[in-house]
């Protein structure tokens, strides 16, 4: 308390604020964190070369490896914020394989080292502008898979962008309803490869403490400069239900169209689902359960590489253990179905038409 009458103290307070004002930085803080995942995964099919198909997380098959590793640095203060994140992983290398290279200073060698690099600004009350590279404003599965549901993501969430670079206005339009609209390179594009920028929005709605519902989506050119125009959209249609603190529920809707990209120049189509079920029995005990569709009849996303194309039907089982505070260890037990013959095996160039893989993790957040 103190020792002078409150007149007097709130008279010497405006003279120093005065004669001393707040520097900008007043009250900006930066916090500092890692994270670390571990990995072993068998995959039934014992693909040939050790990497798994139509996947990024896990990558490899029958090889301990770290699916990512990132350390970060995060800044907040009363209108700024921002987040520098460094990242290695066979996820990584799986994930910016696919980086445009135009150029000679663009493609992987340097962007899949960058996990997110962003400032954001507070433009008034309710909206944020923040700017650089940044996770994707599609889907319901994050790049960390502790912060998933299920450890592996679903094919939905495989089959869309993790990451986007650009710039992404945030407007928290009541405490229920958050809208934000990004500017971004491209589908999942750091490097570019076309003039016109890409863009989407997003509709986060939280009516009470149980249930969000989102809805997202892309529009933007997938085709080069000096090539015909190949105009792509996508939606996502997310619910999500917690009746309490047992259970998380999850329910995630995609569909896509792109023109000129079929064989005959018309328009091609592609969608999916996922529904994923959490219970969690104890405080340190976890089981996850999820199944799943995926059909892109004309290869516009997933390019298999042989005539036919990927259609998957697929489910999983698994277990998460806190192991203390920092430390989680989960296990999953993962399989697939397709009508035709698109999933590799250990010999080279033959195939089959089903794919089962059991993968361990032990990760840790510092």
């Amino acid at each position: 308390m103190s020792k002078y009458p409150a007149v007097l103290s709130l008279s010497m307070l405006a003279v120093a604020s005065v004669a001393h004002p707040d520097p900008p930085d007043a009250g900006t803080s930066v916090q500092w964190g890692a994270f670390v995942d571990t990995y072993y995964a068998w995959d039934s099919e014992r693909p040939y070369n050790f990497d798994r198909a139509y996947t990024t997380q896990p990558a490899r098959h029958a090889e301990f490896n770290i699916n990512l590793a990132y350390v970060e640095a995060k800044l907040s203060g009363p209108r700024l914020r921002g987040r520098l994140a460094l990242q290695w992983g066979t996820s990584v290398q799986a994930n910016y394989a696919g980086e445009p290279k135009i150029g000679s200073t663009s493609g992987p060698g340097v962007s899949q080292y960058i996990q997110e690099a962003t400032i954001g600004y507070q433009v008034s009350h309710s909206v944020w502008l923040d700017a650089g590279i940044f996770p994707a404003h599609l889907g319901y599965e994050g790049w960390i898979s502790r912060d998933n549901l299920t450890y592996t993501r679903s094919l939905v969430a495989e089959f869309s962008p993790y990451y986007e670079a650009g710039v992404k206005a945030t407007w928290t339009m009541s405490p229920k309803l958050t809208g934000a609209l990004a500017l971004v390179n491209g589908w999942q594009d750091i490097s570019n490869y076309n003039t016109p920028p890409a863009g989407g929005i997003r509709l986060d709605w939280s009516p009470n403490s149980r249930w969000t519902l989102s809805l997202d989506n892309f529009v933007g050119n997938a085709a080069a400069d000096k090539t015909p125009v190949r105009m792509r959209v996508y939606h996502d249609l997310i619910g999500q239900y917690k009746p309490d603190s047992r259970w998380q529920l999850a329910l995630v809707l995609s569909h896509g169209f792109q023109t000129d990209s079929t064989a005959d120049g018309g328009t091609a189509t592609w969608w999916g689902g996922t529904a994923q079920a959490k219970l969690r029995t104890t405080a340190r005990f976890a089981v996850v359960g999820r199944v799943e569709y995926y059909t892109d009849p004309h290869q516009v996303i997933v390019v298999t590489g042989y005539p036919d194309s990927f259609k998957a039907t697929g489910g999983s089982i698994g277990t998460d253990v806190t192991l203390a505070h920092r430390i989680l260890w989960r296990t999953e037990l993962r399989g697939f179905h397709s009508p035709a013959r698109v999933w590799p095996t250990n010999t080279r160039g033959l195939l089959t038409d089903h794919d089962t893989v059991l993968v361990t993790s032990l990760a840790v957040t510092f």
